[in-house]
């Protein structure tokens, strides 16, 4: 009796333990910045959303996502990208013993915090990033190809093949999961055609902007990539340009200008001066014409009439400078008469 007793408490113990509720993540973290969708696992994350211990983080084809751990470490992550928190111990002094995280693919940009970089881990197909108070961007492909380029502070990357040193600033390292591997050298433009992705490392090249200090790293002469920008909140530019104006149409004083001055005569319908066109008879010409004409005549009849006048005045005196003549002719015979 006392065995089924016994078996009942232990049943009854299991159930309850099982229906008691697992114990929350541990917060390590907080996001600070969030474009278009970042998702976690519990949803959708949003700024100021906390991020938890073996928790994977993913942006769509133009999300991005900036979150800030309890030690100061900065990670950004771009457009189509996954991680996961793998390890993170944390201790009573503001820093960490141990923060490992596991890319699986994307674009991120790394700043270490307070922590002793020991502290540090970046797992990647390729191979370890080892960090060393250390500042650089990262790009994993589909294939797990590794691009490492060192920003500030130094870094190894060690892979099958072996462990490369990055040492001076733009330093880059490309790594395969085969254990292939290049020499640490200066990062440069055909770098995005040696990972054949146009959009690998953004951060670099100014398609996707970061806010804040983690932003102010970067160059390394990558900016000259004509930027996609597709992290914006804008439609895309048209990919058929609009055509360019014609002459005519970007100066049209000039196109009005030039016929002015130079326009030819036109044959088939000439100017036509105004003393060619045939003189109407003018009335009021005439009428001057005819006034004047009948003006001249009465002046010309005055002066008929007045010399008419003179020469019957003439002959009058005449007549009588006769008849006074003949007075005196008589008045002396007489006088001799007598």
């Amino acid at each position: 009796m006392w065995g089924w007793r016994s078996v009942s408490v232990a049943t009854l113990c299991i159930a309850l333990s099982s229906a008691s509720p697992a114990p929350a993540a541990e917060p390590v973290g907080q996001a600070v910045v969030i474009k278009t969708e970042v998702t976690g696992q519990s949803g959708p994350i949003e700024v100021d959303t906390s991020v938890h211990r073996n928790e994977r983080i993913k942006t769509s084809q133009s999300g991005l996502g900036q979150f800030l751990f309890r030690d100061g470490t900065k990670l950004a992550v771009g457009w189509g990208s996954s991680v996961v928190i793998d390890k993170y111990v944390f201790d009573d002094s503001q820093s960490v013993k141990k923060l490992t995280i596991r890319a699986a693919k994307g674009t991120f940009r790394w700043v270490s915090g307070s922590s002793n970089s020991s502290a540090y881990q970046i797992l990647t197909p390729a191979g370890t990033i080892g960090v060393r108070g250390t500042a650089f961007d990262f790009y994993v492909g589909p294939d797990g190809t590794t691009a490492v380029v060192l920003l500030n502070g130094a870094a190894r990357f060690c892979g099958p093949g072996g462990c490369r040193q990055l040492q001076q600033r733009c330093d880059c390292v490309v790594a395969k999961p085969n254990g292939d591997m290049s020499a640490a050298r200066r990062v440069d433009p055909s770098i995005l055609e040696t990972l054949g992705n146009q959009r690998a490392l953004p951060f670099l090249s100014g398609n996707q902007r970061l806010a804040g200090g983690i932003g102010m790293l970067g160059g390394c002469n990558m900016a000259s990539v004509a930027p996609e920008r597709k992290d914006r909140n804008r439609p895309p530019p048209p990919r058929d340009p609009a055509p360019t104006p014609s002459p005519q149409r970007q100066d049209p004083p000039q196109r009005q200008a030039e016929p002015q001055k130079e326009r030819p005569a036109t044959p088939d319908k000439p100017d036509k001066p105004h003393h060619d066109k045939p003189d109407k008879p003018d009335k009021h010409d005439g009428r001057g014409r005819h006034e004047h004409h009948d003006q001249h005549d009465d002046h010309d009849y005055h002066d008929k009439g007045h010399h008419r006048d003179r020469d019957r005045d003439r002959d009058h005196d005449k007549d009588r400078d006769r008849d006074g003549d003949r007075n005196h002719d008589r008045g002396r015979n007489f006088n001799r008469n007598r």
